[in-house]
């Protein structure tokens, strides 16, 4: 099977998908492009702020585009790379695409309140409070998981002095984090021309890059790295995000645009043949196809993650309505692309070998070398990408989850308010929590944190389904979604929670994170099922 076939019925699906499918949607759920939305009617220039469409684009695409698209298909083509790139696609046009255009369009019309907003107002207080638990406990695995994939991409092991490529990416990050303080400073603060910074942003981006390669002097161990990346999280989750979050997002976009553009152009020109088998077995390494498979490949189908995103910041900066199918739709197929190509780099040997973020640096990189980047240095270059997307919903990821953590102590006695709503409290608690687990390494953290994480994008279709239901439009297109998901999630979670709690070797710490999964998403469904019950006309709704 040559890869480009692949290539291109994925692109072509896609783009059928946003015009087609994605118009439907924007006709059935009555997108109004000229009603006000959330950055105009509460605009504050801190939070509420109306961004270009364009710019929210990059923004929020480097903002869900973390190491999912890339691990998970990479992890799960285990089953053979034809389950895997069928869920890419199905998943993403009629699932993803859907959970993240839903999430964005509803946080719109809640005035840009978060899921767990919506799910008070739609399903009831008690089920926000059980949902804020559950989407917490998720971005605890996010963090450690994610935090756990950029230690080992960039750990430097000195049994082999000659691979340098993680010490190469480690310090190029570094200074691209330098660099990311500096734009925010210059722009933010002396008021450079936008134009002009981003030009000389991108320049110093790739001059990053070369100084990395050819002077790797961060040469440190794994526990080094996660040492050093939880001190950052915790930093850049208390800072501003002028100074570092938001420029470091900016710029990060053209990174990943352009480790797109030259994945593309390098398939084209190289076109690999897949040698892998198109199916493996129902059962590989002792996990079966069904739920495992709509599990591990994660964000490159669909993520709860991106709800959080969507209503978290996103809903907050657009400018009209008539940008979400762009923003939350676009971006989900964008990203599916994404999830394209790291199938195919895996695929296109007989048998690849090593971490994921290696995995796909060798072959994108060997991609690229047909039109004149020398493998080492596209090997730095794609680390350096796959990382910033890691690092980017890292950094997201730990600031919601600190937002979140506040956000339970609102109704708490000042005393006990003024201890835990607090920034650095609930960060540190936050970061300490994603530590206690991050020794496990991301490969025992991910089954567990794939099944949150869909979960959580289930918990996302309902509370958008039962918004849809309440104002008596049609819902088929998140309630089927929905159904799926549960029935996925839920039975990844019982599975999870055999292995770990009753197997000959347990894991009691990860085997008590799935129980309490668990029994969260069957009380939220429950409130929903009260509500939906007891739900007259009289229901206090957003139109």
């Amino acid at each position: 099977m040559n890869s480009l076939v692949l290539l291109f019925i994925a692109v072509i699906l896609f783009l059928g998908a946003y015009i087609g499918y994605g118009g439907w949607l924007v006709k059935k759920w009555g997108i109004d492009s000229k009603r006000k939305t959330p950055s105009e009617t509460k605009f504050d220039n801190v939070d509420y702020v109306p961004t270009d469409a364009k710019v929210l684009l990059g923004h929020h695409f480097s903002s869900i585009a973390g190491a999912g698209p890339i691990t998970g298909p990479i992890l799960a083509s285990i089953f053979g790379w034809l389950p895997v790139y069928l869920w890419i696609l199905v998943g993403s046009v009629f699932i993803g695409g859907v959970h993240d255009f839903g999430a964005l369009f509803a946080s719109i019309r809640h005035d840009g309140k978060s899921i767990g907003e919506i799910i008070r107002i739609n399903i009831g207080r008690r089920g926000k409070i059980v949902f804020n638990f559950f989407a917490y406990a998720t971005l605890i695995l996010v963090v450690a998981a994610f935090t756990s994939i950029c230690a080992s991409t960039f750990a430097f092991d000195a049994t082999v002095p000659e691979k340098l490529i993680g010490a190469q990416a480690g310090t190029a990050s570094v200074l691209f984090i330098i660099l990311a303080v500096l734009f925010g400073f210059f722009v933010y603060r002396k008021h450079a021309n936008l134009g002009i910074a981003t030009i000389i942003g991108v320049v110093l981006l790739f001059l990053c890059i070369f100084v990395g390669y050819k002077f790797p002097i961060l040469k440190l161990s794994q526990n080094a790295w996660n040492i050093i990346l939880m001190i950052y999280i915790a930093v850049a989750s208390i800072l501003p995000v002028w100074i570092l979050l938001q420029p470091r997002d900016y710029l990060c976009s053209f990174l990943l645009y352009a480790m797109l553009a030259g994945g593309v152009i390098g398939l084209l020109l190289y076109r690999p043949t897949i040698v892998a088998p198109a199916y493996a077995g129902f059962e590989v390494g002792g996990q079966t196809l069904f739920p495992f498979l709509f599990v591990t490949v994660a964000c490159g189908a669909i993520s709860g993650f991106h709800s959080l995103v969507s209503s978290g910041t996103t809903s907050k900066q657009i400018k009209s309505e008539k940008d979400a199918r762009l923003i939350g739709y676009g971006s989900m197929l964008i990203e599916g692309i994404v999830a394209v190509i790291a199938l195919i780099t895996v695929c296109y040997v007989a048998k690849a070998e090593g971490t994921p973020t290696a995995i796909f640096a060798a072959g994108l990189s060997e991609f690229m070398s047909k039109f004149g980047l020398s493998v080492e240095i596209g090997q730095v270059f794609v680390t350096l990408a796959f990382s910033a997307f890691a690092l980017t919903s890292l950094d997201t990821a730990t600031r919601i989850g600190r937002y979140i953590f506040q956000e339970m102590f609102d109704e708490a006695s000042e005393p006990v308010k003024k201890v835990f709503a607090n920034p650095v409290t609930a960060t540190v608690i936050t970061v300490g929590l994603s530590t206690g687990i991050i020794g496990y390494g991301y490969t025992k953290i991910w089954p567990v944190f794939g099944a949150a994480n869909q979960l959580l994008g289930a918990l996302a279709l309902l509370a958008i389904t039962s918004w849809l239901a309440n104002l008596k439009r049609q819902s088929i297109m998140t309630a089927i979604p929905m159904v799926f998901m549960f029935a996925v999630t839920v039975a990844a979670l019982i599975l999870l929670i055999k292995q770990y709690v009753f197997s000959a070797e347990p894991n009691y710490i990860l085997g008590v994170i799935a129980i309490i999964l668990f029994a969260l998403a069957i009380w939220i469904i429950i409130e929903a099922i009260l509500k939906a019950t007891k739900y007259t006309e009289s229901s206090n709704v957003k139109m």
